[in-house]
C-alpha cells in the first residue's frame, strides 16, 4: 500500500508560501508557511502534520493491541506533542509525547499497559521516527 501527498512552495523561507494536499483530499492546498509554522497563524506546520499522524496510527494501533486481549475501547483520546529545537546542525524533531486517555469497559491495568507498550512500540509512526517517544496513559472508568 502506497498514501501520496504533495507539497507546493513559492518564494523565500520567510516570505513564502506553501500548500500541502493530500490523496484523499483530507487536505486540499491547506496553506503552511514560515509563518503558520513558527509565529501561530492560521495554516498547518509538518510538526503538527506529524503530531496528527503519530497520534491517529498510536490510537489504531492501541485499538488492534485491545481487540487481541478481547477488548474494545469506548474511547481512545491521544494528543501528540511534537517538540522542534534548533541545534547546531539546523532544526530537529527531538521528541514526541503522547498523552492517552482511554475508557476501555472491563479493562484491568496490567492490560491495559500491555497493549499502550505495544501500541507505542508497534505503531508504524513510532517505527518511523527517530526521536524519542514518551508517554502517559490514563485508563478511566
Amino acid at each position: 500500500m502506497k498514501k501520496t501527498a504533495s507539497a507546493h512552495w513559492a518564494g523565500g523561507i520567510k516570505d513564502g508560501k506553501g500548500s500541502i494536499s493530500t490523496q484523499s483530499g483530507a487536505l486540499y492546498d491547506t496553506p503552511y508557511g514560515f509563518n503558520t509554522r513558527f509565529e501561530g497563524q492560521a495554516g498547518t506546520n509538518p510538526e503538527e502534520l506529524i503530531g496528527a499522524a503519530h497520534a491517529g496510527c498510536f490510537s489504531m494501533a492501541l485499538s488492534l493491541q485491545l481487540g487481541e486481549v478481547g477488548l474494545t475501547a469506548e474511547s481512545i483520546d491521544t494528543k501528540a506533542e511534537v517538540s522542534l529545537e534548533k541545534g547546531d546542525g539546523g532544526f530537529t524533531i527531538t521528541a514526541v509525547h503522547l498523552s492517552l486517555k482511554a475508557k476501555i469497559p472491563g479493562a484491568d491495568r496490567d492490560k491495559f499497559e500491555q497493549a499502550v507498550d505495544a501500541a507505542k512500540t508497534g505503531c508504524p509512526v513510532s517505527k518511523l521516527l527517530k526521536a524519542e517517544i514518551t508517554l502517559d496513559a490514563t485508563l478511566e472508568n
